[in-house]
């Protein structure tokens, strides 16, 4: 039997999985198609990294590990929902509860060296570079973007007056200090630190290269960037805007807290000057954001004073952007509350301002620190100021191509990157000695490197001319000129375009604020470009674009062509996921949309078709996009508010919308035969499984879990229809 698996993550959408699950086996098991589950959730990763210390029956298979080995086999059709990329507080959290439900944890600030080793390797992106063993193809589908046309959301108006803008750091940073070689043979590389006194320190040894990979390395110097954020802080106060940072610290799960740190002391330095050994001796020294100080000085000596002290700082200072102005969530409070590639493209869209302490919208000096990536925001940023805000009616479309397979540019690789702790000089050295890249350091900087291996390089190039074929539009290579890295990879580029056929096809390289122009330009006229990145500007790109074009990223469909012949579905960006759950838990209302699900789940069954030759997958997989369309036209997705279809009504019609389909497709007799009936039966039912649904909204319920949720309650809480519940159970097993 053909098999697709299918991902078991976090939060909202491991909530609608619940819902959503039982009426994909139904479906499928009926066009011989077998769904099988994965766990990948954060806490499910946190046992498995503890397997060999847990009693036999806590015990959890290492999915994870599974599936990356079952991405590099032709065989692999894998769908991939949005997982928790792990902050500290988050890890924190989740073994809390663990705990709670009788784990045997340690906690990760008592961990002992190897226990530590075993969360960290939990923390930050830890899913998707080990499932990506292809590149990303990843677009607005035609059905989402006629609705976006016709359905237009909501866009803030900007002036030619704003005073938003975006800060960030001229030198000094990751990008004006990067070195970048193309490795000549393969090699075992060391990265060392040579202090002032020539003593060596190994920070990593055993790094195995292979012949043509592109290695970076570079280094964030912590005096500029103190005094780069001094001065913003100082800005946003002359200038009279909200002062945020942007950040991604769940993924680069090393730099980013530390830089996030830094940006908290930055805008409270009284409070560190006068309290700083006290709060480092607690373990508050800022990375883990504003609301972990605030929450550690309940046991410290001089806890009142310090808090008093922070106060008076936050009304010293200027406005901080907020998270939720209602509950006192500022910018700072919690480091993977505000993600750049969301956060940014947020801050556009409402006319380029954020939410402040007195809960209105307000101009805001956007902090990026390192400027690799930040000049896109600010040619958005500059664009909509002369020109306005974007038309969702008119604009064009940016899909993307992006080079991430094999951990391409994996977001500084945590596993090398330090926070260097003495002076000296960080080396990445051969097997022979030879020193590839050298960098002067000093107590505080965070230096880091990253790896490209050639393979994906080819297959990127090789995708983004079959996507400029297939889809007849422009690509643009996000390539900078200025950087190290960018232009090792514009000479192989340019080599690899050699090997394919190219006639008639507009393929360019522009450094990203050019691409940037060229593409806001393009989509202004309604045209369509195709942005060609590397791994950080894909994540970026995919959520900025995306969110100006239909409302959000979770609408796109993400395809990972696997570079062995398999298949790799992601089904949309979780960032709105907590948020989403805490409603649930107050009002039984899940607005979650598993758009994003269907749409991956049509593109697996079509691929499960061709590569096993299943043809009733196919017929399985047109009908679904031909009923997510409907679902589309009717305005069934989930709304906002208690009392209209929330998730599971979304479910409910799409089952009534894919039945239909099925019914009345030509292709399959025998599969139009046995949907007829419960087809009928759906519509007749409609307004019964609706009802149902609906009246269960309005009370809070228990989950009995955030991180690892009960599974007989959830299942209760998301099936709630026992009408549409009968139905499906008949489908599934037609005998019974």
């Amino acid at each position: 039997m053909a098999k697709i698996i299918y991902t078991l993550t976090d939060e909202a959408p491991l909530l609608a999985t619940h819902s959503l699950l039982p009426i994909i086996e139904a479906f499928t098991s009926a066009a011989g198609v077998e769904v099988e589950t994965r766990d990948i959730s954060l806490a499910g990763r946190i046992l498995a990294a503890f397997n060999d210390v847990l009693p036999d029956a806590q015990r959890v298979p290492d999915a994870l590990a599974e599936l990356g080995e079952l991405a590099k086999t032709p065989e692999a059709n894998i769908i991939k929902l949005p997982n928790i990329s792990a902050s500290v507080p988050q890890l924190e959290a989740a073994i809390a509860e663990l705990n709670a439900q009788g784990y045997d944890l340690p906690s990760y600030a008592d961990a002992d060296a190897d226990a530590k080793a075993r969360y960290d390797a939990v923390k930050g992106s830890a899913v998707n570079p080990v499932l990506r063993e292809g590149n990303s193809d990843r677009r607005a589908p035609l059905a989402v973007k006629n609705y976006a046309r016709k359905h237009p959301h909501s866009m803030g108006a900007w002036s030619a007056d704003s005073k938003t803008e975006i800060a960030t750091m001229a030198r000094d940073d990751f990008r004006s200090n990067e070195q970048s070689v193309v490795m000549p043979e393969a090699d075992t590389l060391r990265i060392q630190l040579v202090d002032t006194a020539g003593d060596v320190t190994v920070l990593k040894d055993d790094l195995k290269v292979l012949q043509g990979e592109v290695v970076d390395a570079t280094v964030l110097r912590a005096a500029s960037l103190d005094a780069f954020l001094a001065d913003q802080v100082a800005r946003a106060k002359e200038m009279g805007v909200l002062f945020s940072v942007h950040l991604k610290a769940t993924m680069m799960k090393v730099s980013d807290p530390v830089i996030f740190g830094h940006v908290v002391r930055a805008f409270f330095p009284k409070t560190f000057a006068t309290y700083g050994e006290e709060l480092n001796a607690a373990g508050l020294n800022g990375n883990n954001g504003l609301g972990a100080i605030l929450a550690g000085l309940e046991g410290l000596e001089k806890g009142d004073e310090i808090k008093a002290s922070i106060g008076a700082e936050l009304a010293d200072g200027p406005a901080l952007a907020m998270v939720n102005s209602d509950k006192g969530i500022t910018n700072l409070h919690v480091p993977s509350d505000v993600i750049v590639d969301a956060s940014m493209p947020a801050m556009i869209r409402i006319g380029g301002k954020m939410w402040g302490p007195d809960g209105k919208e307000a101009d805001t000096l956007a902090v990026i620190p390192d400027s690799s990536y930040a000049g896109v925001y600010q040619a958005v940023v500059d664009d909509c100021k002369v020109n306005g805000a974007y038309d969702p009616v008119t604009m064009g479309s940016v899909p993307n191509v992006g080079l991430m397979a094999q951990a391409a540019e994996e977001y500084g690789s945590h596993n090398k990157t330090f926070e260097i702790t003495q002076n000296g000089k960080v080396q990445v050295v051969t097997a022979s000695g030879e020193v590839l890249m050298e960098h002067d350091v000093a107590p505080g900087d965070i230096w880091r490197a990253c790896q490209t291996k050639d393979a994906p390089i080819r297959d990127w190039v090789k995708l983004a001319v079959t996507r400029a074929r297939v889809s007849g539009t422009p690509a643009i290579f996000w390539l900078d000129d200025e950087r190290a890295h960018d232009r090792n990879l514009i000479a192989l580029v340019k080599k690899y375009l050699e090997d394919h056929d190219t006639e008639g096809l507009d393929i360019s390289i522009m450094s990203p604020v050019e691409a940037t122009k060229a593409s806001v330009e393009r989509i202004r006229r309604g045209e369509d470009t195709i942005s060609v990145t590397g791994n950080v500007l894909r994540d970026y790109n995919t959520d900025l674009f995306p969110i100006l074009e239909v409302g959000t990223s979770a609408k796109m469909l993400s395809v990972v062509p696997l570079m062995n012949g398999g298949g790799l579905f992601e089904t949309g960006a979780g960032g709105s996921a907590p948020k989403h759950v805490q409603q649930l838990l107050q009002e039984n209302y899940l607005r979650w949309d598993s758009l994003g699900e269907f749409l991956a789940l049509a593109e697996s069954l079509q691929h499960l078709a061709r590569s096993t030759g299943n043809a009733r997958a196919g017929v399985l997989g047109a009908a679904l996009d031909a009923a997510t369309g409907t679902l589309l036209n009717e305005d069934k997705s989930p709304a906002r508010r208690v009392g209209q279809t929330d998730n599971r009504g979304s479910h409910a019609w799409l089952a009534v919308f894919w039945a239909e389909e099925l019914a009345k497709q030509t292709d399959d007799a025998e599969l139009a035969a046995a949907f007829g009936p419960v087809a009928t039966e759906l519509r007749a039912q409609a307004d019964a499984i609706a009802a149902e649904l609906i009246d269960v909204q309005g009370s809070p319920v228990d989950l009995g879990g955030y991180y690892r949720p009960d599974a007989g309650k959830t299942d209760a809480v998301m099936r709630p229809s026992t009408t549409l519940n009968g139905i499906i159970t008949r489908l599934a097993s037609p005998g019974a």
